[in-house]
This record gives structure tokens, C-alpha cells and sequence, in this order.
């Protein structure tokens, strides 16, 4: 978080390093959810796969937003 002083006092402002930060704990919290269902067999090894795969885009995206 960054601190930017305006008129009214001072705000916090995400740059672009805590988008990442944000995306890559996302991207985390998501994978760890993919192996847990599959691990518990709430869902299929393809079905993990596709969670993961979106978990991956969704990081490139905010990676190259940077």
C-alpha cells in the first residue's frame, strides 16, 4: 500500500507491486483449494486441472498489468 496525500488527508493507494502481491496470495489460496477438493475426491483430476489452468491465467493476467 501506498501512502498518497490529498486535500482531504492522507489515502492509502494499491500499486502495482500489492496487485501482484494480491494476485500471487489469490493464485495461492486457489491452488490450495484445487488439491484439497481433488485430494478429499469432491472433484476429478480434470476438473483440478481446470481450476488450476484458471488460477494461472488469472496470474499472468495481473502479471502483466504490472
Amino acid at each position: 500500500m501506498t501512502k498518497v496525500f490529498t486535500p482531504d488527508g492522507v489515502s492509502d493507494v494499491m500499486s502495482d507491486t500489492d496487485d501482484l502481491e494480491t494476485a500471487v496470495e489469490t493464485f495461492l489460496s486457489d491452488a490450495d483449494a484445487a488439491y484439497e477438493e481433488y485430494d478429499r475426491g469432491y472433484i476429478d483430476a480434470d476438473a483440478t486441472l481446470r481450476q488450476l489452468e484458471s488460477a494461472i491465467e488469472q496470474l499472468r493476467v495481473a502479471a502483466r498489468e504490472e
